[in-house]
């Protein structure tokens, strides 16, 4: 069926040539719709009047609550509610005030006949009052029904006990005096507070405890910093004691030691219930960039239910707190959401919660969004959304059962907006008088939630006694906390980080394999079955790379590749791979998973040495995106410190798309954090005449955020290096991010190829000497990387033999030991060069210059392309004149 959006005449006349053909080929309710159309047809043919047209108005009536009920639904604290809207009034229909005590029988609704002020009441009820629902413009029937069917049911009404009440006021007085205790407390100290949005406490709280009787085992967070103290606290558990001890200590900068700010940090731990089960929640760490923890959480979320297997995602629930304008402005919103269905990155439906404060920093949504609801960005997941009045908790609890029992039934995102407002200013030292006085004068005067609540529960006829008894004990809490000493956390590497070391060693791991081991892998991973008809030149792909592993001579990039994948899955290792082109390659040279010319069927033969050995192997083409996949693999990794995790850039430079993942989580998260993560990135790089944006990864970008030995910058340049590279990642006893500056005409370069001898035994050399004798050197050269192989041909050609080349393979960490092996009998007076391809101000030059010069005692002397604003030139003759240049003056006296 259609969007509602796009009923018109074409479409309505189609459906209804479809009922006249087989009723059943409809939805109930235009069955009943074209029935009462039919019957007005009829009446109108024999005399009758237009009194006859009236079911069928009734039906279109109630359609059209279901449409845009929310649009009456009163679910702004700051403004009046509105009782009418002129396509919802009884005229609309052909209608009248007689009518209203009439009865009809409705096709499709839940009682079977009524009078139509009793069905006007039922739908006011269910989608006017402080729940607004979105739902009739998802396409399946099956699910509108569902929902339509507990909605209209209950009137969207929770009907809750006495005790869950109690326990409502409990977490919003909470949160409440956990906001003034700060602010009295610390007077002028930032928190990014929840004021305003206070509910949400009770709303997270109730998701947790019915997740937990769904079968919900780990429920995974992402929210921005505002509420985040709150949070940790009130639904975390964080202890008090610790939160203030953060706000003393942090009086001036607010920096816990050298990590972050306190509303950036993360937090884990497990939610036990009275029957004796529990939960566990976690907490992403995030930065400022408000809405970058989302696919982080996403990554994290799918690592987990891929590591329970089937029946993962009814375990693992992402839950998502969004900002407002953050939701509707920030790109990665969509790039997430696009990820939600796709094969390699769905988790079984996310829940998202937006705080609508209704302004973001000093901005009005008139001024920040294009769109009548922030939400409605997730319409193009066709997600039911249920907009919420903030100071109602109770319909926040209704809106929680409903939206985490679709997800669990039907295994897709649904969105529940919090309409509240921003109690202080942008943070607490912000005068938001300045520039929304008007919004700022009713805030002023508008009452917490909870002292709403209180007052809703007297009228109920709970007794003040009971209320302020609870107020008083949480209050107590919070002056006694401030008292205790700061309680031990436990430390960042548990659970399956346990064993990972914290310290980073430049040590060799050996990381070769028997050459008949990788024989035998050498017929797996090469083997096609005869029921799989591969493209011809697959077919003869496949068997020159068993050829050059049976033989042992001439292993390209490709083949060098497949060993390392497949000498990890046959230890028992997980592997994951991602990115645009991942399961072909980009340029042609990986083919981990064949395509059937006669069925289209795939064929992923590393999946066999994985099956075989217990271990996963997952290759997967992602969306066309950088930021949102890059941060789902980072979340993946930090869930899977023991699996070679990996995203692959279409080419190297495109990355630049998810630098705020690079920055924030993926160089400094170890750090600020303490979350480190094994990473792999590939990025395609090598100047070969392909214009700006295809020749250059920025390896300066890369090589600027490294420090304290935070990550892994490698340029390898052999089959075997690369084989060594990935065996090593996950065979060092600690974890840290590897960024791989992968080559592209280099992949069928004739001199970039190895032997078995290579890959059996050994380790990646993270510096490889030259292997001219020393005697008779006049000129060192140090490179790095695709222009090795140009002055390699250039010397052979030239006959050159007083001058060695030095390749250096790993950028950073700078392996000095292996360095001053490699420069092991030349003289201290030789003169030495760094040569590169690269523009000066990029590459490694400006930053391997000054430590490469201290360990040589001497300067360099830098040999590659001038300063430019730009990459790399467009033309290809320009490009080869400069190539050649580079190559020629490097080698000049």
């Amino acid at each position: 069926m259609s969007f509602a959006s796009n009923v018109g005449p074409q479409w309505l006349d189609a459906q209804y040539n479809l009922w006249l053909e087989d009723p059943n080929q409809v939805p109930a309710d235009w069955r009943g719709f074209f029935e009462g159309y039919k019957l007005g047809q009829q009446r109108d043919s024999s005399g009758g009047d237009n009194q006859d047209r009236r079911p069928a108005a009734v039906q279109t009536l109630i359609r059209r609550y279901r449409e845009i009920g929310h649009l009456l639904a009163c679910v702004d604290p700051l403004s009046p509610c509105s009782f009418d809207h002129p396509q919802l009034r009884l005229e609309a229909f052909g209608l009248n005030n007689t009518d209203l005590k009439c009865e009809f029988a409705p096709a499709d609704f839940i009682l079977p006949r009524a009078k139509l002020g009793q069905i006007i009441e039922i739908l006011q009820q269910t989608y006017c009052r402080s729940i607004g629902v979105e739902f009739m413009h998802i396409p399946n029937p099956v699910e509108r029904q569902w929902l339509q069917e507990r909605m209209e049911s209950r009137r969207n009404n929770p009907h809750l006990a006495i005790d869950v009440q109690l326990a409502i006021f409990r977490k919003l007085q909470e949160a409440t005096s956990f906001e003034r205790f700060l602010h009295k407390k610390f007077l002028g100290q930032k928190r990014f507070s929840l004021e305003g949005g206070e509910s949400v406490i009770a709303l997270l709280e109730h998701l947790i405890r019915r997740g937990n009787r769904r079968g919900l085992k780990h429920i995974i967070i992402g929210m921005a910093h505002r509420g985040r103290l709150n949070v940790l606290a009130n639904i975390f558990g964080k202890p008090l004691e610790n939160i203030f001890a953060e706000f003393k200590d942090n009086s001036e900068y607010q920096v816990v030691g050298e990590g972050d700010v306190k509303y950036h940090k993360g937090f884990s731990g497990d939610r036990s219930f009275s029957d004796g089960s529990s939960i566990r929640i976690s907490l992403a760490s995030n930065p400022s960039h408000l809405e970058a923890v989302d696919p982080v959480v996403e990554g994290k979320s799918r690592a987990r239910q891929d590591e329970i297997g089937p029946g993962g995602p009814q375990q693992v629930l992402p839950l998502l707190i969004h900002g407002d304008a953050a939701f509707a402005g920030q790109g990665v919103v969509a790039e997430t959401l696009n990820l939600s269905a796709l094969e390699g990155y769905g988790t079984g439906g996310t829940l998202h919660v937006v705080i609508n404060n209704q302004i973001g920093f000093t901005t009005l949504p008139a001024d920040s969004r294009s769109t009548c609801y922030p939400t409605d960005i997730a319409k193009m997941l066709a997600t039911p959304i249920f907009h919420v009045h903030g100071d109602d908790p109770e319909a926040l609890l209704q809106a929680a059962i409903l939206a985490l029992d679709f997800r669990q039934k039907f295994g897709r995102d649904v969105v529940i907006e919090v309409t509240c407002f921003r109690r202080h200013g942008h943070n607490e030292g912000d005068e938001p008088f300045f520039t929304q006085p008007l919004m700022y004068e009713i805030i002023k005067n508008h009452p917490p939630a909870a002292d709403i609540y209180y007052q809703q529960l007297c009228d109920q006829g709970i007794t003040t006694e009971t209320l302020d008894q609870i107020r008083n004990e949480v209050e107590s809490e919070l002056e006694a906390a401030l008292k205790r000493p700061e309680k031990k956390l436990p430390e960042a590497f548990q659970h399956k980080w346990q064993g990972v070391l914290r310290d980073f060693s430049l040590e060799p791991v050996e990381t070769g394999v028997p050459a008949e081991k990788l024989a035998e892998l050498g017929h797996i991973i090469t083997h096609i079955p005869d029921s799989f008809t591969p493209h011809k030149k697959i077919a003869g792909l496949m068997q020159r790379r068993l050829n050059q592993i049976i033989n042992g001579e001439k292993i390209d990039w490709g083949t060098g590749e497949a060993l390392a994948f497949s000498s990890l899955l046959a230890e028992g290792k997980t592997i994951r791979l991602s990115g645009q082109d991942s399961r072909r390659g980009t340029f042609n040279h990986r083919h981990a998973t064949l395509v059937d010319m006669k069925t289209a069927g795939r064929l992923t033969p590393l999946e066999e040495v994985a099956r075989q050995n217990n271990s996963r192997f997952h290759v997967y083409n992602s969306s066309l995106s950088e930021f949102g996949v890059l941060g789902f693999e980072y979340g993946y990794s930090v869930e899977n410190p023991h699996g070679l995790i990996i995203w692959e850039a279409q080419f190297g430079d495109f990355a630049n798309g998810a630098q705020v993942i690079i920055d924030q989580f993926i160089s400094s998260s170890g750090t600020k954090w303490e979350r480190f993560s094994a990473l792999t990135m590939l990025l395609p790089h090598g100047y070969e005449g392909q214009g700006p944006e295809h020749s250059s990864a920025r390896i300066e970008r890369y090589l600027q955020l490294c420090a304290a030995n935070n990550m892994q910058v490698v340029n390898p340049t052999t089959p075997a290096q690369l084989f060594h590279l990935f065996r090593r990642q996950l065979h060092q006893p600690f974890r840290r991010p590897l960024i791989v500056f992968t080559p592209k005409g280099m992949l069928r370069h004739p001199l970039c190829i190895s032997r078995i001898d290579d890959f059996t035994t050994g380790h990646f050399k993270n510096i490889i000497a030259d292997e001219l004798p020393n005697k008779g050197i006049e000129r060192l050269l140090f490179c790095s990387g695709r222009i090795y192989y140009d002055l390699l041909q250039y010397r052979q050609q030239q006959k050159i033999t007083n001058t060695a080349i030095i390749r250096v393979e790993q950028l950073y960490p700078l392996d000095t030991t292996q360095l001053q092996a490699a420069l092991k009998g030349y003289g201290k007076k030789i003169p030495c060069r760094w040569i590169q391809e690269e523009i000066a101000n990029g590459g490694a030059w400006m930053h391997i210059r000054d430590e490469l010069s201290e360990q040589l005692g001497r300067p360099l002397e830098y040999i590659g392309r001038k300063l430019s604003a730009s990459t790399a030139v467009g033309s290809h003759l320009k490009h080869n004149e400069e190539q050649q240049d580079i190559i020629t003056q490097a080698f000049k006296a």
